[in-house]
């Protein structure tokens, strides 16, 4: 595979069949994004690795009527949260980016602090430590100052701060529509 370049905008690039997207999904409300962002990401072809939290198994039963292997099937590869071990949790695993929707306050804080005690942090880590892409899919309000300082920092840090805000301005006719 062709490694991009870290700071080349992912709309520019043409090939999106060789992307390589790492999604972690954390117990916040709002699985409904993950599972939309991995349908669409199957669909145009693009590699994923997925990881899902155990809070976000618990949140996932009151989301969705999908099964833990369903959401898992949407993945090219899925890994539990608990395995260390995983080749993305390593700098030399070479990837374009990766997006935690929805990311919890509590990720988002271990991100921060540098507190990889499950592999969703530690690849997100690994992900700032190499310059790539992270984007953060925060879903909590209200913020409180540590929530804020710690996206302020994150931020700083090259992610990417994104609260899915759905665009009622396009005319939805369901809920799947703004997802």
């Amino acid at each position: 595979m062709k490694k991009r370049s870290a700071s080349a905008p992912l709309a520019k690039t043409t090939n999106i069949d060789c992307w390589r997207i790492v999604v972690g999904i954390t117990g916040a409300t709002g699985a409904v994004y993950a599972i939309r962002i991995l349908t669409i990401l199957r669909h145009l072809g693009v590699e994923t690795h997925l990881i899902i939290s155990k809070w976000a198994l618990a949140t996932l039963k009151y989301e969705t009527s999908m099964t833990e292997a369903e959401i898992r099937a949407l993945s090219s590869r899925s890994y539990t949260a608990k395995d260390l071990s995983a080749p993305i949790a390593s700098g030399s695993f070479q990837h374009d980016g990766m997006m935690i929707v929805p990311c919890s306050m509590k990720t988002l804080a271990a991100i921060r602090s540098g507190y990889c005690d499950n592999l969703i942090a530690r690849a997100a880590d690994v992900t700032l430590k190499e310059d790539r892409r992270l984007l953060l899919a925060i879903r909590e309000t209200p913020l409180s100052v540590t929530h804020l300082e710690n996206l302020l920092s994150l931020r700083r840090a090259n992610a990417i701060i994104f609260p899915p805000v759905p665009a009622f301005h396009t005319g939805p006719e369901s809920i799947e529509d703004i997802a």
